[in-house]
């Protein structure tokens, strides 16, 4: 069993543990990969903030209700965002993946997004341009190709900071809940802020 279908952990303990995993993602024009180094995590019925608030269901929200590794994929304006659900089917928990720290196919990822740097890949959005990641992705296991997660090759970091999550206004308590895990000191946090550790952030 993989750690992020443990049942007996709860989605804000899965959201910090995929912090320093390889996310890998195969398509025709070749493998990306990337270290994960921001999630946030959505606890469902009764959180404001979730999709799943109240237990909604529409069609677009299916893959919510799917066992703990479907790949749940939802756009934002013109930004596709990548979610992995962590909970039994039926309570729809997931995480968001906000950031990674590029490791392989880097030039095909600054190709995508027609530039280079931290920017490549330091939000939401981004990350999910530049690997390739798109709505053929929904509904699939994080734990298969091809969008996946490594089982063999993870980084631990030194310190995982919590915070607010990010654009959730007039949500009452949930808009400051500190649902939001990032790796300190990692320059492809997104919003990142204070000096950038030398090592960013891994032991």
């Amino acid at each position: 069993m993989n750690f992020w279908t443990d049942q007996t952990k709860a989605t804000e303990e899965i959201a910090q543990e995929l912090l320093g995993c390889l996310l890998i993602k195969e398509t025709d024009e070749g493998i990306t990969s990337g270290w994960i180094v921001e999630t946030e995590a959505y606890v469902g019925e009764f959180d404001e903030a979730a999709h799943s608030f109240g237990l909604r269901k529409t069609p677009r929200l299916k893959a919510m209700y799917q066992p703990a590794g479907t790949i749940y994929i939802y756009h934002m304006h013109t930004h596709t965002m990548l979610n992995i659900i962590a909970k039994e089917a039926g309570n729809p928990q997931g995480i968001l993946i906000r950031a990674i720290e590029p490791f392989s196919g880097v030039e095909l990822m600054e190709e995508r997004r027609k530039m280079s740097g931290i920017n490549v890949t330091n939000g939401p959005g981004k990350l999910t341009k530049a690997m390739g990641i798109t709505k053929e992705d929904y509904g699939t296991s994080i734990g298969e190709t091809p969008l996946y997660l490594s089982t063999q090759e993870r980084r631990i970091p030194k310190e995982i900071i919590a915070t607010p999550r990010i654009g959730i206004p007039n949500k009452g308590k949930w808009t400051d809940a500190p649902l939001r895990f990032i790796v300190a000191g990692n320059p492809y946090v997104s919003r990142k802020k204070g000096p950038v550790d030398l090592d960013f952030g891994w032991q």
